[in-house]
């Protein structure tokens, strides 16, 4: 078998009259985030972490802000596709592990949701999909309450 890894990083400033996705879920807020997609920045951390495991470059370069058919899209319809692209090339999703930094809102009862929705839209078993939330103590944008940042790792491999 080959195995692959893959990190992603992704950061959105909050705006208003925005809802706010996470993890393909919406999450009750204030303020959503700004981008040219939901801005779903959970998804769009997983979706380079999965695209970089299997070299297919990034999210930007498969799904471009300057192209209108992506804009407000959906991003579980992202990661569908990015999940695409893998079985394209033969590789399986063996788990995600993934991380949000957010000062507000509280992520805490949202969790369970968004790692049983990525792991749906993955096709993959729920126990594969983890998310973490953590703060910044304050510290930086995210303790500013100015934006939320994800980070994600993914395993995959190749029989």
């Amino acid at each position: 078998m080959k195995f692959r890894t893959g990190i992603g990083f992704d950061v959105h400033q909050f705006g208003p009259d925005r809802e706010l996705w996470l993890g393909g879920i919406r999450v009750p807020y204030e303020f959503g985030l700004v981008g040219h997609s939901d801005a779903d920045v959970l998804i769009h951390a997983v979706c380079d972490a999965l695209l970089g495991a299997a070299h297919l470059k990034d999210i930007g370069y498969h799904f471009p802000d300057t192209d209108g058919a992506y804009k407000n899209i959906d991003s579980k319809i992202l990661l569908k596709k990015c999940a695409g692209l893998l079985a394209d090339k033969g590789f399986k999703i063996s788990n995600v592990d993934s991380i949000i930094c957010a000062q507000a809102p509280k992520m805490k009862p949202y969790i369970d949701q968004m790692q049983t929705c990525m792991a749906s839209v993955l096709g993959i078993d729920e126990e594969d999909v983890t998310v973490k939330a953590t703060t910044t103590e304050h510290l930086g944008f995210v303790g500013r309450k100015e934006g939320i940042s994800a980070y994600a790792t993914v395993l995959i491999y190749k029989e």
